[in-house]
């Protein structure tokens, strides 16, 4: 028996073959964003089936003694020309026709082909074995390594299963109501040509309800292009669900909106349908675009994506340390934008890039799950400049010498993404999703997971003061509150160019009543001082309980800055809701600067004469009982709001926090609440620590508890969060880090005294900590998207590097020539020191 062999002999029990439900890392090291294309290749533990690029499998082998390790490594393979007669080495781009990713007829994603090698490597002295060297081994040995070699190869692995592979967005389901659909017999016919909307003669998108044959325009689209929203509208009175879109009727079939079910659906019954208003279907022609085909425009029209890609210039690529590209792994643009500029703030480099050797050195066995490992990994991937380097182009051989592209290598966050979104309804999916949203939950993620030791998060956290005046007796109310984010309005009504908009608006009803293209939309120019105007002015507040009058009546309440954090995040509220309640984008564009002064904006406390209103709790919504029961809520109003899309346990909040007082006040709650980290979590009484349906009593999980108490929070603490989000672990963790002051104030838990000992002997529970300086800053990154909504679109990130803007489109990494410091969403500063 050979050396080897012998090795392998000894080391047989610790050489697993996966089964399913193995999670495997065989793209990715853990530590690093090494892969089996990298230099060195990826090293995969025949035990744990976790990879480690040549870097740090040593590392690996030491810690925990396993020899034994699975050498993959890829090599491009050369592309060889479709086009022959192509002069610039790539072939002909195909125009897309389905608005889907990654298969025949979708948008074009490089599909690179790659040669594979794998052998089995012994450590520490790196002995290779290859298949054909097993051959020979004993059958005890060559049965067992070619089984576990062989099911590694043939699992997916983890990243693998993340990665968008394929989309199609033209899938359609089967809509609920084409079996049973019920069409009146009101003697329409429709003719096969010449539509016009009914109400508004509009003759191009144009819709004809499937129940009683109504011909109306459909909805108008972000740019003020479509229709006039009259199908929509008929919907809504009537409540007739489907709508099929004349024009698009063939053989085949045709586009068919469901309104209740908010999508485009497939009719099994359609030449049925339409044969009732005299449609025959099998001698229809196609006259108009279909959605698909209107979306595949969007995605490739040019305006507010030209402006903030800058692609009317060429631009300069640039390598190096902090100027690493990301890779987009289908809709992850939010992300790679917010990740880009954190890493720019010395708070998070100095946590987790700055001693990246620690943070390894104290990683736990499966270091894939571990957040400071993965959040110190992705830092040092962007900061460290090992992966800033041009991207080969697949149409050129790789020994080959060529211009760099623009496009670079860079890093691909797959385990990081798969990490922050586990759990997480929406984080968790390959959909696009608000960079503001994502940049909160990142945000609370590092506050969970920073309970001790240093918190970069701090360096957004600041105070809020809002002061409340009963305008009957003129005593005031101060409250504070911790947050991360100014919010903007938007005074559409303070726009400078309203004369140019009343004629842009003009121009477009002339142009629908006449049915020619709409113009060219005209983008409303605001002040950026009115934005911050619009959020410094007092707010009146009508239904305000008074404890000095002991009644509702009129208030005023002002916000002010209790604290200026060392760097100022801003969004800029774009989207907002129509009358109808249809989500929309504001085009603006606002006249952002580089310097900002809140010094006016800070709060000045309880002023020398003022008096406070007595604190005094406002009549209790429940019922009269010795127990604390559900509050008597108006169940009408509830359903409303749970109608408009809201989560049922935030519209039980609006009806309560309101007192029953009607949908107004009730929604203007909901618009006012809706980025509350606990806006959806149940409606915990006064008095009680239980959510809705579960009684002080009841047992909660121990698991979860123990999970909660492992984050430095006590039994007690853990057992309330619990209880007050029906014990599910996600929401607890969630709701626990929204209730900190609360739960830092807690003398008595339910269950008798909390720890620390007696009331007397107790320190005052100390407040959240907030860093405060000056209040001038000075812009140095801003977050932009392109779109018509956070749900779809693109978002790109500016960001001044050495008095440089730079602009980060996911893996293309340039100078930016014309930032468009106009049109962003979320803008970043940072304080200016004196």
């Amino acid at each position: 028996m050979t050396e080897v062999s012998e090795i392998l002999m000894s080391v047989l029990s610790t050489i697993r073959v996966p089964r399913p439900g193995d999670r495997v890392h065989k793209d990715e090291c853990a530590f690093s964003f090494a892969s089996p294309e990298s230099e060195g290749g990826l090293y995969v533990c025949m035990n744990s089936f976790l990879g480690y690029g040549s870097k740090y499998v040593d590392r690996h082998h030491a810690k925990t003694g396993q020899r034994a390790y699975l050498h993959i490594t890829r090599t491009r393979k050369t592309q060889k020309e479709d086009d022959p007669n192509s002069g610039s080495g790539d072939p002909p781009k195909k125009k897309p026709t389905r608005l889907a990713i990654g298969i025949e007829g979708g948008f074009d994603v490089d599909q690179e082909q790659y040669e594979e090698e794998v052998k089995v490597v012994l450590f520490p002295d790196r002995q290779e074995v290859t298949s054909e060297d097993l051959a020979s081994m004993p059958d005890v040995v060559r049965e067992r390594v070619s089984l576990s070699m062989a099911g590694l190869q043939a699992a997916d692995s983890v990243s693998h299963a993340l990665q968008v592979q394929q989309w199609d967005g033209e899938v359609r389901q089967e809509s609920k109501y084409a079996a049973e659909l019920k069409q009146l017999d009101n003697g329409v016919k429709i003719p096969p040509s010449g539509w016009k909307c009914e109400v508004c003669d509009l003759q191009e998108n144009i819709w004809m309800n499937l129940t009683d044959g109504k011909v109306l325009c459909g909805r108008r689209y972000f740019d003020g292009s479509g229709g006039n929203n009259h199908a929509l509208l008929h919907y809504q009175q009537t409540g007739y669900p489907l709508a099929v879109k004349l024009g698009t009727i063939t053989p085949d079939g045709a586009d068919v909106y469901s309104y209740d079910e908010d999508d485009m659906v497939l009719d099994s019954k359609l030449p049925e349908h339409l044969s009732h208003f005299g449609i025959d279907m099998m001698t229809m022609e196609k006259t108009e675009r279909t959605m698909t085909e209107l979306e595949i425009a969007v995605n490739q029209r040019v305006g507010e994506w030209e402006v903030i890609q800058e692609s009317g210039t060429t631009l300069r690529p640039m390598w190096g340390p902090g100027l690493t590209g990301m890779k987009n792994l289908g809709n992850s643009c939010y992300l790679n934008s917010v990740m880009q500029v954190l890493f720019t703030i010395p708070d998070f480099q100095t946590k987790y890039v700055s001693n990246i050797d620690k943070v390894f050195a104290e990683a736990p066995s499966d270091p894939t799950q571990d957040f400071k490992t993965q959040v110190a990994k992705l830092g040092y991937g962007l900061l460290s400049g090992e992966y800033s380097k041009p991207a080969p182009d697949p149409g050129d051989d790789p020994s080959a010498s060529t211009e760099p592209r623009g496009d670079q290598v860079g890093i691909a966050p797959r385990m990081f993404k798969a990490l922050v979104g586990r759990g997480h309804p929406e984080f968790s999916t390959n959909r696009q999703q608000d960079a503001q949203e994502f940049l909160l939950h990142f945000i609370n993620m590092v506050e969970r997971n920073c309970r001790s030791g240093m918190n970069p998060s701090e360096a957004f956290r600041f105070l809020v003061e809002e002061k409340i005046v009963c305008q009957q007796s003129q005593k005031a109310k101060y409250t504070q509150r911790v947050d991360y984010i100014v919010q903007l309005p938007v005074p559409m009504d303070q726009a400078t160019n309203m004369e140019e908009l009343q004629e842009a608006e003009r121009r477009r009803d002339e142009a629908e009543s006449s049915g020619a293209p709409p113009p060219a939309v005209t983008r409303a120019q605001i002040p950026f001082a009115a934005c911050l105007a619009a959020l410094s002015e007092p707010e009146t507040l009508t239904d305000f309980w008074s404890s000095a009058v002991q009644a509702k009546t009129t208030a005023t309440k002002t916000t002010r800055f209790a604290s200026f954090p060392d760097h100022l995040v801003i969004q800029i509220k774009k989207f907002t809701f129509g009358l109808d309640w249809v989500p929309k984008k504001l085009d603006v564009s606002i006249d952002v600067p580089d310097t900002l002064d809140l010094s006016t904006l800070r709060a000045m406390g309880q002023q020398p004469g003022e008096e406070l209103l007595p604190e005094v709790a406002p009549p209790p919504l429940m019922t009269p009982d010795v127990e604390v029961k559900a509050p008597v809520l108006d169940d009408s109003t509830v359903s409303q709001l749970c109608e408009m899309g809201f989560p049922l346990e935030a519209c039980r909040k609006a009806v309560y926090y309101t007192g029953n007082t009607g949908i107004d006040a009730a929604m203007n709650w909901v618009m006012g609440h809706m980025d509350d980290p606990d806006f959806s979590a149940p409606l915990v009484l006064p008095g009680s620590s239980s959510a809705p349906g579960t009684t002080p009593t009841e047992s909660v999980p121990e698991e979860h508890l123990a999970t909660i108490v492992s984050m430095g929070f006590s039994r007690d603490q853990a057992t309330r969060a619990l209880r007050a989000t029906n014990n599910v672990l996600e929401r607890a963790v969630d709701w626990i880090f929204s209730h900190l002051d609360d739960l830092e104030s807690m003398d008595v838990s339910e269950g008798g005294r909390s720890e620390g000992g007696s009331e007397a002997s107790r320190e005052p529970p100390p407040g959240p900590r907030v860093r405060d300086g000056p209040g001038k800053y000075e812009l140095f990154a801003f977050i932009s998207h392109m779109g018509s909504s956070t749900m779809c679109g693109h978002y790109v990130c500016h960001i001044k590097k050495d008095q440089q803007w730079v602009i980060f489109n996911d893996q293309k990494v340039c100078a930016s020539e014309k930032p468009p410091k106009d049109l962003g969403y979320l803008y970043f500063y940072r304080r200016v020191v004196e």
